[in-house]
């Protein structure tokens, strides 16, 4: 804040009477009036600078996840301590393996024994045996229409009996009605082994998929890391027990690199930097983050994430961003101020704050006139850059502006100007 001074009067009395104290009653002479005090001075320059926001922000975790199980089971181990850091497929619980491990090994013979199944099928020995059967047959009746066909002209000729052509006929006929029944055969052992090996095979593929459910539920049972991030209390112990509908999540994990932050900048504020920027994509713009001690966080930030609209009550928009957050200093919860540049001011003449004095709400500073003496100006401030003003009216651009010595100076009082150190 602008230091507050007594007012010019009071001030004046106080050095008339310490040019009265100084004054000698013998010979009637004064001694020497003391050395014009030494003050740092600066000659203000129109310069540029950037103009920055500052919004009241808080760190949160925008992925937090919360740690559950997928499979019932028992815990039989805990593997990490709270608050640790843990890295993506760090394990977190072992849950009893056994009826898990049990599931895969029945799984597995049973994906064996359709497997075997399958392979039986696929060599069609029942349709072998049919056609082969079926081949026989044919032969046979080959064969008995070669008997009628040698006994029939010897029938004619009396050369053999009619008793022998008729025994031939019958074989004859025996021998296609077992053919008949032989192919019928055939095509019934040929759909039955279709149909055998689409069942071995469906069952093989049914197994397969059984197995690999408990392969999985397998796996489900050692709990690990999804993400990195800093993990929290355990609100299950080892022998507890975990089930995958449970309401109560294990615990969570809360990644921390990058840090998420969250601030509201007001509508005047956003239009400002719009019209600054000449974009309205606010990622370009890097942020800084005040901590709650005072000191700014060491790495830079970017906007991510927008609301789509101004809250109609605050007439703020929040805005998220990230910073990156490598030694974890940054923890959800935290509160700061987010610093924004928003615009650029051009040609405008700058003090420090210290150089400023205020009474009764107007705002002044002492100037080193041509004679060497401390001039007061009324200003008028504008914009805050860093530690200094921006000077609206009161100066120029050559003026000299006191900056030390504020509380033992007033206008008039001869002073020893000298430039201000950087």
């Amino acid at each position: 804040m602008p230091i507050r001074l007594p007012s010019y009067s009071i001030l004046s009395a106080g050095l008339i009477l310490i040019a009265l104290t100084g004054c000698g009653k013998s010979g009637n002479t004064v001694n020497a009036a003391p050395p014009a005090p030494t003050v740092s001075v600066m000659d203000v320059e129109p310069q540029t600078v950037p103009i920055y926001g500052e919004y009241a922000a808080q760190t949160f975790a925008r992925d937090a996840v919360e740690i559950r199980g997928q499979v019932d089971g028992y815990i039989r181990k805990r593997l990490f301590q709270t608050g640790a850091d843990v890295k993506t497929g760090d394990v977190l619980y072992v849950l009893d393996l056994r009826p898990y491990e049990a599931d895969v090994a029945k799984a597995q013979a049973d994906v064996a024994q359709s497997a075997a199944n399958a392979e039986y099928a696929s060599k069609q020995v029942a349709l072998l045996q049919a056609e082969a059967d079926l081949a026989q047959a044919e032969a046979n009746q080959v064969k008995a229409q070669q008997d009628v066909d040698r006994l029939t002209p010897l029938v004619k000729a009396d050369a053999a009996s009619q008793q022998d052509l008729d025994a031939a006929l019958a074989q004859l006929n025996a021998n296609k009605a077992n053919v008949n029944a032989r192919k019928a055969n055939v095509e019934q052992n040929r759909l039955s082994t279709r149909t055998q090996i689409a069942f071995s095979e469906a069952q093989m593929k049914s197994n397969q998929a059984l197995l690999s459910t408990a392969r999985l539920n397998l796996e489900y049972a050692t709990i690990v890391a999804p993400i990195a991030g800093r993990i929290g209390d355990s609100l299950v112990q080892p022998g507890g027990l975990v089930t995958k509908n449970s309401a109560q999540p294990l615990t969570t994990l809360t990644p921390l690199d990058p840090i998420w932050v969250r601030f509201k900048v007001s509508e005047a504020d956003y239009l400002t930097f719009l019209n600054h920027t000449g974009t309205d994509d606010l990622r370009h713009s890097p942020l800084q983050l005040l901590l709650a001690d005072g000191s700014t966080f060491p790495q830079e930030g970017h906007v991510q994430d927008a609301s789509n609209q101004v809250d109609p009550k605050t007439g703020t928009l929040e805005l998220q961003a990230t910073f990156a957050n490598p030694k974890h200093q940054l923890l959800p919860g935290q509160f700061g101020r987010v610093r924004v540049r928003i615009r650029e001011r051009r040609d405008v003449l700058l003090v420090p704050q210290r150089a400023i004095t205020e009474l009764q709400g107007a705002q002044s500073v002492l100037t080193v006139g041509p004679d060497n003496k401390a001039q007061g100006r009324p200003v008028v401030l504008g914009d805050r850059s860093g530690a200094n003003w921006i000077v609206e009216q009161g100066l120029k651009p050559g003026d000299r502006v006191i900056l030390d010595g504020l509380m033992t100076l007033g206008p008039g009082a001869p002073v020893n100007p000298q430039p201000a150190k950087n």
